[in-house]
């Protein structure tokens, strides 16, 4: 073999394990850079359901708070309740989201807050009824179910915040 053709072969040997090399690092840059995309995207449900849960339970600790009254002011918890409501709707919108973008065991999470949520509701609800009515037979049975319902609920964030840190690959310290 001649020597030009050897240094020939050699160089379309060397161009073809660079292009080779090339690709693969192209492929692994843009593989990193989707997984980026992807924590960052899943990041942004999170917080944003997180917030709207924060806001939500503000709403709700306001009308617990005036129904635990002697005197509740029915057209303040009303008033409270009704943003209440407008607060729980942006909870659902933003942990359709977390459904969508997150790994089915964080929507487990979710609905487990969801869940809890719900049964501090319907505790709430009937507070406001029963004040409405007049009725204060089951203020203080009512009053620490809602404090109970209420620790139920800041422990299913909690494991909902654990489960997320996960899911976007930060360890638990």
């Amino acid at each position: 073999m001649d020597a030009g053709l050897a240094a020939l072969l050699g160089a379309a040997v060397g161009s073809l394990a660079t292009l080779g090399a090339a690709i693969v690092n192209g492929r692994a840059q843009a593989r990193s850079q989707h997984d980026q995309w992807r924590r960052q995207h899943r990041r942004d449900a999170y917080t944003s359901y997180l917030s709207a849960l924060h806001d939500r339970d503000i709403a709700m600790d306001a009308i617990l708070d005036a129904l635990r009254s002697d005197d509740p002011d029915l057209p303040d918890v009303d008033e409270k309740i009704r943003r209440f409501i407008t607060l729980a709707r942006e909870v659902h919108r933003a942990v359709e989201v977390v459904i969508l973008e997150g790994p089915a065991p964080l929507a487990e999470v979710a609905g487990r807050v969801a869940q809890a949520s719900s049964d501090l509701s319907h505790v709430m609800r009937r507070m406001a009824e029963n004040a409405r009515a007049g009725d204060t037979t089951r203020r203080a049975e009512d009053t620490a179910l809602a404090a109970e319902r209420e620790r139920i609920l800041y422990q299913a964030v909690k494991d909902f915040r654990l489960a997320a840190r996960s899911a976007l690959g930060n360890t638990v310290e």
